[in-house]
This record gives C-alpha cells, sequence and structure tokens, in this order.
C-alpha cells in the first residue's frame, strides 16, 4: 500500500507540475512534454482511421438516388465519427492521452473488411513545421472517397484550446452516373475538460460545416455541459439548402457519444410520429481496422518507427522515451539539414500540394463555409491532394528486403 500512495503522490506531483508549464507556456503545446501517464503511444496520424469505423455508413450514400438523401445520409456518416474521433481514446484509456507528434515522411496504412467491401486507409505526414497529416479513404466497391489533411494549433487559457485547421472533402459517385457529388467539410474547435482533476476528456465546441455540389449545406452546433444546464457532447444540426438556413430539411440533435434523432424539417416538428432514425452507437460495433504485423510494415510506419517508444510509454519508462524519441527526432533534424544544404525538398509518397490557384473545390464551395481558396495552405504545409499516380507507383514497388529496411531505419529514424 506505501509504494501505490508513493506512485499516486508521484503522478499528481508531475501533473501539477504540467499543469503550471501549460499555464506559463505561449508556444505550440504540442511540444511540451507530458508526464508519462497520460503519454499514448499512438502517434496522431493513425487518427485518420477514425473517419471510416463504420463502412458501410461511409459507402451509404452512393446508393442513395436522391441528392436531398445523400446530403443527410453524409450528414448522418460524419455524426457517427464524432465519437471514434473525439471520445474513443478516453473510453479506451480512462482519460485523454496526449499522441505521439509524427515526423514528416510517417506512414499509416489499414483496410476495412465488412459488408461494405475493402475500404482502405492511407495516412502520411505531409509537414512537420507546421506540422500536418493528409489522409485519403476509399471504398473500393462504391467508389466513395474521402481526402484531407489537418494541423492543430494548441494554446492555454484556463484549459487548453485546440483549433484544428484543414478541412476534408468526400467524393460520393452519383448512382445515376452524373457527375459525383463533391462534399466540403470543415473542423471543429475543441478543448479539454478535466484538467484540474486529472482525468482530460475533449469536448467540442463552436461549429461546424458540410456542404455540397448539389446545393446542401449543414451546419453543426456543439454544446457541452455548463455549470448549471446541459449535457456532456451534445450538439444540434441541420440540413438546408444552402444560402437558405432557414427553411430546414432535416434536423439533427443528441449527444455524439451516445446517441441522437433524425426527423424532417425543424426542431419545432419534433415527435415519435415523424422520427425518421434513431442512431445509438452502442447498437452499432465499429468495425475492426486490419493493420500489417509490425514486422511487415514499412519502416516509416507508424507503429514500427515508435515500437521501441511504445515499449517504453508501456513500461512507464521515461527515460527510454525520452531516449528512443530523441534517435528519431536526431535522425530527423539531421535528415532536414542535409536536404537544406543540397537544395532539395522531402518527397511526399502519396499527397502532393496543389499550386493551381484557386482549387476547384474550393472555389465552387468554400466561400460558403468560410474555407479560403488556398485552404489555411500557409498554416498546413500547403494544399495538400490525394496524389494517384504517386500511389500507383508505390504499390507497384516490391517489399523491402531485410537489409534495404535496415538501412532506412538507420538514415531517417536512427534506429
Amino acid at each position: 500500500m506505501e509504494g501505490e500512495s508513493s506512485t499516486s503522490q508521484a503522478s499528481g506531483s508531475s501533473w501539477a507540475a504540467f499543469l503550471k508549464s501549460i499555464a506559463s507556456f505561449n508556444g505550440d503545446l504540442s511540444s511540451l512534454t507530458a508526464p508519462p501517464f497520460i503519454l499514448s503511444s499512438t502517434s496522431l496520424t493513425e487518427f485518420s482511421s477514425y473517419w471510416c469505423e463504420h463502412p458501410p455508413i461511409f459507402a451509404a450514400p452512393a446508393k442513395e438516388p436522391d441528392a436531398k438523401k445523400r446530403a443527410v445520409l453524409v450528414l448522418k456518416w460524419f455524426l457517427t465519427t464524432l465519437k471514434q474521433q473525439y471520445a474513443s481514446r478516453s473510453e479506451q484509456y480512462g482519460n485523454e492521452k496526449k499522441p505521439l507528434n509524427p515526423f514528416l515522411g510517417e506512414l499509416f496504412f489499414g483496410k476495412w473488411e465488412d459488408e461494405a467491401g475493402t475500404t482502405e486507409l492511407i495516412s502520411e505526414q505531409v509537414s512537420h513545421h507546421p506540422p500536418a497529416t493528409a489522409y485519403s479513404i476509399t471504398n473500393v466497391p462504391t467508389g466513395v472517397h474521402l481526402e484531407g489533411y489537418n494541423a492543430q494549433k494548441a494554446t492555454f487559457s484556463r484549459t487548453i484550446n485546440i483549433k484544428q485547421i484543414g478541412h476534408a472533402i468526400l467524393t460520393v459517385p452519383n448512382p445515376a452516373g452524373e457527375e459525383p457529388d463533391k462534399y466540403l467539410i470543415t473542423l471543429p474547435a475543441l478543448h479539454i475538460e478535466g484538467l484540474i482533476f486529472g482525468s482530460p476528456f475533449i469536448e467540442l465546441e463552436g461549429a461546424s460545416y458540410i456542404t455540397s455540389s448539389t446545393g446542401y449545406t449543414a451546419k453543426i452546433d456543439y454544446s457541452g455541459k455548463g455549470w448549471l444546464s446541459g449535457k456532456k457532447n451534445s450538439f444540434t444540426a441541420s440540413l438546408y439548402p444552402t444560402g437558405k438556413e432557414k427553411e430546414i430539411l432535416y434536423n439533427v440533435s443528441g449527444q455524439w457519444t451516445k446517441s441522437f434523432d433524425i426527423y424532417p424539417g425543424s426542431a419545432k416538428g419534433n415527435s415519435k410520429a415523424t422520427l425518421i432514425e434513431n442512431y445509438d452507437p452502442a447498437e452499432v460495433p465499429a468495425t475492426t481496422l486490419t493493420v500489417a504485423p509490425i514486422e511487415q510494415q514499412h519502416p516509416l510506419e507508424s507503429r514500427r518507427a515508435w515500437s521501441k517508444v511504445a515499449a517504453a510509454i508501456a513500461k512507464g519508462d521515461l527515460d527510454a522515451v525520452s531516449i528512443e524519441k530523441g534517435k528519431i527526432e536526431n535522425a530527423q533534424r539531421e535528415l532536414r539539414a542535409k536536404e537544406r544544404s543540397e537544395d532539395r525538398t522531402w518527397e511526399r509518397r502519396y499527397f502532393s500540394w496543389r499550386t493551381d490557384a484557386p482549387d476547384a473545390v474550393l472555389a465552387a464551395l468554400g466561400s460558403v463555409v468560410g474555407v479560403p481558396d488556398h485552404g489555411d495552405a500557409d498554416k498546413t504545409g500547403g494544399l495538400w491532394r490525394f496524389d494517384a499516380a504517386k500511389a500507383g507507383k508505390e504499390r507497384a514497388q516490391p517489399p523491402l528486403g531485410d537489409e534495404e529496411a535496415a538501412k532506412i531505419a538507420k538514415e531517417l529514424l536512427g534506429q
């Protein structure tokens, strides 16, 4: 019991010191060293998988002939991703943990296999200063495709506030064979609750939007539990013809961690008789993401690259965490210095920096939801788009031999 008390006191002391360091810090909070008991062994590149834990819901809009109903199915899919994106780690670990900051060129691949067929994920760290992760998710049978990129800017003011920079674009093939739908999706802001008690969790705030090339826009308003009223993780959403926010076609309300209801028209007409659907995540199990065994992964894939760090975190060995992270970080710094001296840049494997201005999707839809034509490229290291030609070349490459893999790990990761 005495040992347990000492451990608890040490954790409490580390947590208090961490809070104090946050409160007095003016830069990017992602660079702060967190106490070991809130470190996650998961890299941010893996977070892209949270967009598609339910492939059948992701692919469903491709089978709907009515554009208005396709738009509400897209809204439903987006809402179902929120729990996985912002609460699944709290449920897994008991509280939110600080993820690993990816290195430039870090990769993460996976796929889902279920009744929707095969759905493929490609995630790549396309920028390190500023940090930004790009992703591509494709449901192979239907061709539904999500691509996007995001960065996070964290500041402290009574709590940790995180602004998500970037956007996503969903392409849904039209069942009638016409031009595919394009949906521009913005990302919600968030803050961390429970800091004082040492049990941090995420709460969303403000609003985010989904607007489509078919003329429909959805607005999602987020609210949390206040001092006197409200429920944790609450939201309301409405779908309306673009530019006609008061002409509500569908409204949705509930808690993004629990359940939500979809109704026709405005919220004033909500009743059990008009309820279209009640979605409860507890009744819709997530499809398991399949990832190659670590020994078969490319040296730059997240779980292989960070395996020694992850093992040290699991043991609570902060010294080993620091040593193993340092090897990767030092090797990356040396590589960047060498690139500068040779006047070259790191070649991204699956994504390209779009230089045509303006971007076609952003030019058509961006003004509706406040996304500039350049997509905040100055804050994300570029306007990133999935490059199918690059991806094809990468897929055609033969697997690395042991010697070649070891050479890459040594040169790029210091391992």
